[in-house]
């Protein structure tokens, strides 16, 4: 039994350089319930005269739910100004996003944050997490592997801990637990309602987990994660959410882009049942 819904993360795409609406089309076409689209392709979009209408026709007409953006705004910047303008910029695609019905936006400790504190990261999430909700859009926490701070999955959820807001949300990725160390058995002391999405995604052997990379990422099932583990521990914690896949390999080969979403899709519902 399967007991989540599925997203594509546009990110497992981006060899085609699909529009956002080729990509809500073919993500439909491959038989997901949601999407994440990058806010970058959303401003690509509307540059070249494409409109906030059309997207939200598309997604209505394709019966598929815009559950999260990808946008880089550094929220928790050591630096003061610098913070500042991430929160303008963050107002401003928050407000375009609420106006296409998006329903959450991911926010990952972008920009310098080595000598950021937890405290004070806790601090800007809380104003983050404020400002979101006034607009209608929830920021995700996302942590990441690599960084300075805010790398792991015990470090996010201090951080939702020392949280004034009630019912802050994290952005968990298997691929970012394991390059940064995070103990996957902590995923069963989390509360199905503190996770706003789950990435799935899998890793190889090689490289090494200090030298892999995002490109290196590969399907559900295909790598060494222990998927059903994660799957299991979800579903016990009443997780029935989106489990969104996000690759970012940068050739397929021969498939074409609906090939490649609909194997994406049968891999994630056969490694997470």
């Amino acid at each position: 039994m399967f007991p989540f819904k599925t997203a594509l993360n546009a990110s497992t795409l981006f060899p085609f350089e699909l529009d956002v609406i080729q990509q809500i089309e073919v993500t439909k076409q491959a038989g997901y319930d949601g999407i994440e689209l990058w806010m970058r392709d959303i401003d690509s979009y509307l540059e070249i005269g494409g409109s906030i209408q059309t997207i939200q026709t598309a997604l209505k007409k394709n019966d598929l739910e815009l559950i999260n953006a990808i946008a880089f705004f550094k929220w928790a910047d050591e630096d003061q100004e610098t913070r500042e303008a991430a929160f303008k910029q963050a107002k401003e695609e928050m407000e375009l996003l609420a106006s296409i019905g998006c329903l959450s936006i991911a926010a990952p400790p972008f920009g310098e944050v080595e000598s950021v504190t937890l405290d004070e990261m806790a601090q800007s999430f809380d104003r983050l997490v404020t400002l979101g909700r006034k607009i209608g859009v929830e920021p995700l926490l996302e942590f990441w592997g690599r960084s300075q701070q805010l790398s792991t999955l015990e470090q996010a959820q201090l951080v939702l801990e020392k949280l004034q807001v009630t019912n802050g949300k994290l952005l968990i990725d298997p691929f970012h637990m394991y390059v940064g160390g995070s103990n996957f058995a902590n995923l069963q002391s989390l509360q199905a309602t503190q996770i706003g999405i789950v990435h799935v995604n899998d890793y190889p052997s090689s490289p090494s987990k200090e030298e892999i990379e995002d490109a290196d990422r590969v399907f559900p099932g295909e790598g060494m994660s222990d998927t059903f583990a994660i799957g299991n521990t979800l579903a016990e914690i009443g997780y029935k959410d989106y489990l969104s896949l996000e690759l970012f390999i940068t050739d397929y080969e021969n498939k074409s882009a609906l090939e490649v979403a609909q194997h994406g899709l049968n891999t994630l519902k056969k490694a997470y049942t």
